[in-house]
């Protein structure tokens, strides 16, 4: 495998068992590189090592003056640096595609594994964790990938000198070949302590990046509620920390670097005191005591490759061994839906899940209310054919999601959850998803309301004329949390998929655009299966069929509006609604002044308890808030308030406030329209 032939076809089956056998298995899989790697790693050392020989013949030729035997020397030097230079620009050549291939395959491999798991990875591996594998870990793995051939073929430079040095001058080759391997193998004790010290640092920097990264997600939030202080102290704290650390790792390292330096001088003074001796005695000749000298200089470079290969290997060995729990991660639903047991037709039909009783039926809106918003994102994964936990299949038109091959289900079934991620790039390269072609990016973001989106985006890009070609920064962080919850509505309504289910999908925006979005969601979808989980009476109102989940059962199905006056369990939910509300709406109920049940208003122009208002600013009573800088009308950006308040209004619907998530000060405004209700009823 060359570079320019990456990516693999198929970077293969994994040995994910631990991080010896994951790197084993690396080696394995590039027994071609390595072995040509190698092969001019052996042209390169033994070219190095010749030298001292050639240089002791042609002094020994000057000594002896001898023409022939200088000529002969001057030839084999020519040769040696021929074939060091040669040498050397191979192996460097090989070495680095070995290092950049080894790297790709790991990469691919995560890649690969991040897809089949989807979601479910984040919640099993700290998200720091992921980046920290998927960009140092690779680079550390390929190092070590790459240094195996590289010392494989200085030890057997080192074997052959030495060999060589005691049938050319016994008297010194054995003081060489025996002092040699002690050089090699005197660092061995210190090895663990370094490694444990790199793991240390390793551990340390990851908690580090996993900080980083989540302070720089939250970072609007953060400087909505000012704790921007208090987590540049916890990172800067964490810093601190992986700093010790690297400078105790460093130490040890240059520990062992100055023994690599110190020994092979001492070993060099002996030899050359005992030769000087030897020659003073007419033992030996000059020339046999400077070949042996010079040996001993030159071998210092290939000896520093055994302190590469165990640095190498204590740095690559915890990064494999994170690597490869990665990569042994498996999906929670039995794994023939990766290949998949059934043909690979597209299902359709009624979505239905065992497990809570859910039924969807085919081409209509319908929406899910969950009191428990975590039961909620779990259920919707569910819907999506892979769950984060094992158990019954979803069926589509009685098929099987587990059953089917992952692509296919994934195109049948897409799931947009609470926290949809936006990558870096144009708009136009964010909406050129896979699609059926139905339904374009002017009407995706048309129904989302994305119309100030793109103003916003067309402004803050001078250069783009087309607001299609705006660049959108990672993860969209110069965007509103509205903002980037529309444009990802935006994309998940041009892949126009069989059944579309959406998780909070306007828990960011505001109430005015909420009725649009929900409006052009339902027309854009017509005769189209759609799920939307939510609390939100807007998007309730407009669904043809609300259903309520609670204790993990469906417990109520019909319209928004008879479920609001006929299920108290549902009212409570919707309007937020805590347990002294209804206790105090009973008791006015019982004093004979609206039924006790009923959680509307009978004043015939409210519409209040319903989440829709029949005057002709309907949709934004019942989302306002009572706050004095709030008012009827939306901000032109046609987001929620400012970003503190954007996280309030989400924790809001999601049911943080109700009787079934435990009461919150910061509830939502349907929870102040009911409060209204109560004492005009009492």
């Amino acid at each position: 495998m060359q570079i320019q032939d990456l990516p693999y076809p198929d970077p293969g089956v994994p040995d994910a068992r631990s991080g010896p056998r994951f790197l084993w298995w690396l080696f394995r899989n590039q027994l071609g590189g390595q072995l040509k790697a190698l092969a001019w790693g052996l042209v390169h050392f033994v070219s190095v090592a010749s030298l001292p020989f050639c240089v002791g013949l042609a002094i020994q030729a000057v000594v002896d003056r001898s023409g022939s035997r200088l000529a002969l020397a001057g030839g084999l030097l020519a040769v040696a640096c021929a074939g060091n230079a040669l040498g050397d620009t191979f192996l460097h050549r090989a070495a680095v595609t070995n290092w950049i291939v080894a790297a790709a395959r790991v990469q691919q491999l995560l890649a690969r594994k991040a897809a089949l798991l989807g979601s479910a990875l984040t919640r099993r591996v700290a998200a720091g964790e992921v980046v920290a594998v998927s960009t140092g870990d690779v680079e550390r793995i390929g190092w070590f990938v790459e240094a195996v051939s590289r010392f494989t073929a200085a030890a057997v430079t080192i074997v052959l000198v030495c060999v060589g040095l005691v049938l050319y001058q016994p008297a010194l080759g054995v003081i060489v070949a025996v002092g040699l391997p002690v050089l090699a193998l005197a660092v061995l004790p210190l090895l663990p302590r370094a490694t444990r010290r790199a793991d240390v640092q390793r551990e340390k920097a990851g908690r580090a990046t996993e900080l980083a990264s989540d302070t720089v997600a939250g970072l609007r939030v953060l400087r909505g509620i000012g704790g921007e202080e208090l987590f540049l102290d916890r990172y800067r704290s964490a810093s601190q920390e992986v700093r010790h650390a690297a400078v105790r790792s460093a130490r040890m390292w240059a520990l062992i670097a100055a023994i690599q330096v110190l020994l092979p001088g001492l070993l060099l003074i002996a030899v050359v005191w005992y030769g000087v001796h030897l020659a003073r005695d007419g033992r030996i000749a000059v020339g046999e005591l400077v070949t042996a000298y010079s040996s001993i200089m030159l071998l210092t470079y290939p000896l520093r490759h055994f302190e590469e290969i165990a640095m190498a290997y204590s740095f690559s060995r915890p990064a494999a061994r994170r690597a490869a729990g990665v990569l042994s991660l498996e999906r929670a639903v039995d794994d023939r839906g990766t290949a998949g047991s059934r043909a690979a037709d597209l299902p359709s039909g009624d979505l239905y899940d065992p497990a809570t009783g859910l039924l969807v039926p085919a081409g209509r809106f319908t929406a899910v209310v969950c009191g428990d918003p975590d039961a909620a994102g779990r259920l919707a994964e569910r819907l999506g054919g892979h769950p984060s936990e094992a158990g019954t299949s979803v069926l589509l038109g009685g098929v099987p999601l587990d059953e089917l091959p992952l692509d296919t289900a994934r195109t049948a079934v897409l799931v947009q959850d609470k926290d949809p991620v936006l990558l870096s790039g144009t708009l136009r390269e964010l909406l050129d998803v896979p699609n059926s072609g139905a339904i374009g990016s002017a009407q995706a973001l048309a129904a989302a309301q994305c119309a100030d989106v793109l103003a916003a985006l067309a402004q803050g890009s001078l250069s783009a004329a087309d607001p299609m070609d705006a660049l959108i920064t990672e993860r969209g962080r110069s965007l509103s949390g509205g903002q980037r919850q529309r444009l990802a509505l935006a994309r998940s309504l041009v892949t126009d998929p069989e059944v579309l289910v959406l998780d909070e999908p306007t828990s960011a925006v505001d109430s005015h655009t909420e009725a649009r979005i929900a409006d052009g969601l339902r027309e854009l979808r017509a005769g189209r299966t759609t799920v939307v989980f939510t609390s939100s009476p807007l998007l309730l109102d407009r669904a043809e069929r609300v259903v309520l989940v609670h204790d993990g059962e469906v417990t109520a199905v019909g319209e928004h509006r008879e479920l609001l006056h006929k299920e108290p369990l549902y009212r409570a939910v919707v309007t937020r609604e805590t347990d002294e509300e209804a206790a105090l709406r009973e008791a006015a109920g019982a004093d004979g002044d609206g039924g006790p049940d009923t959680g509307v208003d009978s004043r015939p122009d409210t519409g209040l308890g319903t989440g829709v208002d029949s005057r002709p600013d309907a949709g934004l009573a019942p989302r306002l808030d009572s706050r004095p800088d709030t008012g009827p009308h939306p901000r032109p950006d046609g987001d929620a308030r400012q970003d503190a308040d954007e996280r309030h209004d989400a924790d809001a619907r999601r049911g943080r406030g109700s009787r079934l998530g435990g009461d919150s000060p910061l509830a939502g405004a349907a929870r102040l329209d009911a409060r209204e209700e109560i004492e005009e009823s009492a």
